[in-house]
């Protein structure tokens, strides 16, 4: 009998919150700092190791969230997860000093690390094949609504009530999201997950999803294949997060009150296209039966896209800079989600957390060092060295997949 229940979308609509919740908490510093510094003495070094207390909590936990949510579920994981992220940010609120800050900084980036790969687990559990790509792209599209929604509620609500209750509001939304979690996640409803996973063409035949050691994924060419187009497009994703409004208040002359109302949309268009990115690969799917091509088609799409980034060089109006950044973030959406699901459709319920959360540490590690060097170029160049960078990674990251995995398909025995 198909599986007509509506719990399974529940269970999506409830990842798209918490993704929204993750970006919500990590990006509320960024603006409630300047209010921050008029309590606390706070250089832009010591800034530098509280957003680095993050990044390093984020990048351990990562791998190691993922580990312990392969083995335990999504259940248990995710609300762990949130529980701690929910605490640090709460204990933002009582903050005195620095080295408070770096230590819940780095708390929350251990329970935010957890995440995305617990995200992407609950799909592979919830939702059938001919269907996740459209709710892997729900799931993680609440990261880029949480991007819009942080900067617009931390400005409201500094003037209002001040920074250290903004650092409540999130903490009072996730124990609900918690609550509902676990109900949503009961026995009862446990039948309405996925219990094997149908590939062929014929729709008919299943395949039992194998376990795998961690040592068998650190063996596994297919492993290392997401794990290398990560390094390669990682770094300019968080280049564009980090650099953009610099880059135009510094090199075309930008406000800072215009960066703030414009900056907003590319990650909108971000949210949208991560949505339709996994509604048109499960679309083609149904259309063809043919796995591979509807994943690689619309990352070879988004790849092409991606090459819009060399024109910024070129523009120096604030409208071309967004419309440019815009095209960019809609690129990312449609390969983010189909790259997402692509790594479900191999490694299946006992190993996609874990290998997203492989990747993500790596892509983080590897824009940690790769953001030390862009500010070296920014510093004794230009900006334009790197459009150039940018605007080859993705097209480069997709060469790796088509020639290393000519066929996505669930791993059957490890190669």
């Amino acid at each position: 009998m198909k599986n007509k229940s509506i719990i399974p979308w529940l269970v999506v609509a409830l990842l798209f919150i918490v993704t929204a919740l993750s970006f919500l908490d990590r990006q509320i510093l960024s603006i409630s700092i300047l209010k921050i510094k008029e309590d606390i003495a706070i250089s832009d070094t010591d800034y530098s190791w509280i957003t680095g207390g993050f990044i390093a909590g984020y990048a351990i936990m990562f791998t190691l969230g993922g580990i312990f949510i392969d083995k335990f579920g999504s259940k248990l994981g995710l609300a762990l997860a949130l529980g701690i992220w929910t605490v640090a940010s709460g204990l933002h609120s009582v903050a005195t000093t620095v080295p408070q800050l770096i230590a819940f900084r780095f708390l929350l980036g251990i329970g935010e690390g957890a995440c995305f790969p617990g995200a992407i687990k609950a799909v592979i559990e919830w939702i059938p094949n001919n269907k996740r790509s459209l709710a892997t792209g729900f799931a993680i599209g609440g990261s880029a609504i949480g991007a819009v929604i942080a900067p617009l509620l931390a400005i409201f609500m500094l003037e209002i009530v001040g920074w250290r209750i903004l650092f409540l509001v999130s903490p009072a939304i996730s124990f609900i999201w918690i609550g509902l979690w676990l109900y949503l996640n009961n026995k009862k409803n446990s039948r309405y997950k996925v219990q094997t996973e149908v590939y062929t063409k014929n729709e008919k035949a299943s395949v039992e999803i194998k376990s795998y050691s961690f040592i068998e994924l650190l063996k596994n060419k297919k492993a290392w294949v997401f794990i290398a187009m990560r390094m390669f497009f990682d770094p300019i994703f968080y280049f564009l997060m980090f650099w953009i409004p610099k880059f135009m208040s510094e090199s075309r002359g930008i406000s800072l009150d215009l960066i703030g109302k414009l900056f907003w949309l590319p990650f909108l268009v971000l949210g949208l296209s991560n949505i339709w990115g996994g509604y048109l690969s499960d679309k083609i799917y149904r259309k063809t039966l043919n796995l591979s091509f509807a994943r690689k088609s619309i990352m070879g799409v988004s790849a092409l896209l991606t090459v819009s980034v060399l024109f910024m060089q070129f523009v120096d109006s604030p409208q071309a800079v967004i419309v440019l950044l815009s095209v960019f973030f809609f690129a990312h959406g449609l390969w983010i989600t189909n790259y997402s699901t692509a790594v479900g459709d191999i490694f299946g319920n006992k190993a996609t957390s874990t290998i997203i959360g492989l990747t993500g540490t790596f892509g983080a590690v590897s824009a940690f060092f790769i953001n030390r060097l862009i500010g070296f170029i920014v510093t004794n160049y230009s900006y334009d060295p790197l459009w150039c960078w940018a605007g080859l990674m993705y097209p480069l990251a997709f060469l790796i997949l088509i020639f290393f995995i000519p066929k996505i398909k669930p791993d059957e025995p490890l190669s």
